[in-house]
Parts: structure tokens; C-alpha cells; sequence
């Protein structure tokens, strides 16, 4: 089954304990790349994060993003700068004395100036336990994340699919047409050889046996044969890649290397007319096929 690497899944998981959001997103890469990003408190949630996404996915750069919002929010603590209060509260004395203000100082002075008052969020202490669970539950919600994703890349892989295989149908037919334009070819060089011994004969003494080995060599050299009976074999390969169960992106793309090698070496021996059209467009097939193989698992 052919899979893109190229994906995206979002999932939000509410109990009564946490909201856990997870985002999935997947490019192409040679390799399995991973960003993972959960909030501090959840680190140890990382290696159980981790595997579950090794397990799902062979190759692609993924970001997985997780959020966790739980029931009983952190508790706030306000903290006063005393220090700085007293300072502040001798400033306005100070101003007061001068009659450049009036009033005491308010607690609604002190909330305005940011380093009188500092608010902070004080983490609520989890038992083991509780963490244990919470940290459960962020891995199943990654599995189901992971199984939403790899749903898309199925569904991406099977375009790529049937456009691969409508560029491999069309360059299995070029491959054809310059196999029967070289056999014509073929036909044409050896005819044009036995006419030229033909008018040499009025002139120089001539060796038939000889002759008509030279002949059958200088044919040899132009026959392509061994290449398209190659290449037919890769086509096959091809098919047996793309049916299977692995990830077949990597292979494709060396056995794609083969292919362009077979036809540039048909497009040095084969003579014939409209030979080279044909080779410079299955080349041109070839690549695109390549460029879209980047984006197989």
C-alpha cells in the first residue's frame, strides 16, 4: 500500500479530569524526523510520545504539538514587594509634603505599578498516581492522532498512486515505440552497409564472410534488447513494491534511478527516426515520476 508522507490530524480529548489537544503535521523527509512539543510538567510523557509515533510512521518530518488543560487549575499566590512598597509609599509623602499630590497611597496605587505586586500561578501537587493516569491518557489520545494521520496518508498515497501508475503505463508504451523505431533503425543501417559493400565490389576485392560479420556486429552494437527486457523487469518490480504492505517510497526511488539509467543507455545504442523524441520524453517522465515519489512513505 503506497502512503504519502505528506498529512494532517487534530484531535481534543475531554474527561473530567484534562482537555488534551493533539496536533499532528507531516511533510516528506528522507528519514523519520520528530518534533515533539507537551507542556513541561508532562515530560516523562516524551519516550511513551515517541513510541507510539515510531510505531505508526517509518518516514516524514512530523510536529506533534500537545496541550494539556486539567479540571483544577493552578491555585494563584500574590507576592508584595515590601521593600519596594515602603520606598514608593516614602515617594509619596515626599510628593505629598511638596503638595504635588493628595490622598494616601491605595491598593489600587500599588496594583497599577507592576513591581509592587507580582501574581503567580502555584502548581497544584499531583500524587503519582494521578500523574500516571494523565500521562496514559495523553499517549492513547497520540495513538488515536496517529491513526487519524496515517488514514490521510492513505488517502493521499492513493492519488499518488494512480498517477504513478498512469506516467509508468505511459513510459512502459515509449519504451515500446523506440524498441520497434530501433528495430526498423536496425533494418535501415544494415541495408545501407550492404549497399555501400555492394558498390565497393566494382572497386576493391571483397571478403562476403567478412563482410557480412562486420555487419552483423555493427547491428549488435545498436541493439537494445538486453536494456527494454531490463526495464520490463523494473516495471514489474515496480508494481510488487507498490503492492506490498512496507514502505516502498525509498526503494521506488533507487529502482526510478535504475529505469533512468536503461533508458539513457537505449538512448545511446538505439538508431532510428524519432528515436531521441521519444527517449528525451520518457526522460522527461521519469523525473516527474521522481519529483512525485519524493512524497511516498
Amino acid at each position: 500500500m503506497m502512503k504519502s508522507m505528506t498529512g494532517f490530524a487534530s484531535l481534543s480529548h475531554e474527561d473530567e479530569q484534562a482537555t488534551i489537544d493533539v496536533t499532528l503535521r507531516s511533510v516528506n523527509h528522507r528519514f523519520l524526523d520528530l518534533q515533539i512539543r507537551l507542556p513541561q510538567w508532562l515530560a516523562e510523557c516524551e519516550p511513551g510520545v515517541r513510541a507510539v509515533l515510531q510505531r505508526g510512521l517509518s518516514r516524514g518530518r512530523v510536529e506533534a504539538a500537545i496541550a494539556v488543560q486539567l479540571r483544577d487549575a493552578a491555585v494563584p499566590s500574590v507576592e508584595l514587594n515590601l521593600e519596594f512598597i515602603a520606598t514608593l509609599a516614602a515617594a509619596f509623602d515626599d510628593a505629598r509634603a511638596r503638595h504635588l499630590v493628595s490622598g494616601a497611597l491605595t491598593p489600587g496605587d500599588l496594583l497599577r505599578v507592576p513591581q509592587a505586586v507580582a501574581i503567580r500561578e502555584r502548581a497544584v501537587e499531583r500524587d503519582p498516581a494521578q500523574l500516571a493516569e494523565i500521562v496514559s491518557r495523553v499517549v492513547s489520545a497520540v495513538e488515536q492522532a496517529v491513526a487519524a494521520l496515517d488514514a490521510m496518508r492513505v488517502r493521499e498515497g492513493a492519488h499518488l498512486r494512480a498517477d504513478l501508475d498512469r506516467r509508468l503505463s505511459a513510459l512502459g508504451t515509449m519504451v515500446e515505440q523506440v524498441a520497434a523505431l530501433a528495430d526498423a533503425g536496425r533494418g535501415t543501417v544494415e541495408a545501407r552497409l550492404r549497399e555501400r559493400v555492394g558498390e565497393l565490389e566494382f572497386e576493391l576485392p571483397v571478403d562476403h564472410a567478412l563482410i557480412a560479420q562486420e555487419i552483423v556486429r555493427a547491428a549488435a552494437r545498436s541493439d537494445i534488447t538486453e536494456e527494454v527486457t531490463r526495464f520490463g523487469a523494473h516495471l514489474a518490480h515496480w508494481q510488487t513494491l507498490s503492492d506490498s504492505d512496507e514502505p516502498c517510497g525509498r526503494k521506488l526511488d533507487f529502482l526510478l534511478q535504475e529505469m533512468n539509467r536503461e533508458v539513457n543507455t537505449i538512448g545511446s545504442k538505439a538508431d532510428g527516426l524519432h528515436v531521441s523524441e521519444v527517449v528525451i520524453n520518457a526522460k522527461a517522465e521519469l523525473e516527474k515520476m521522481r519529483e512525485q515519489v519524493q512524497n511516498v512513505e
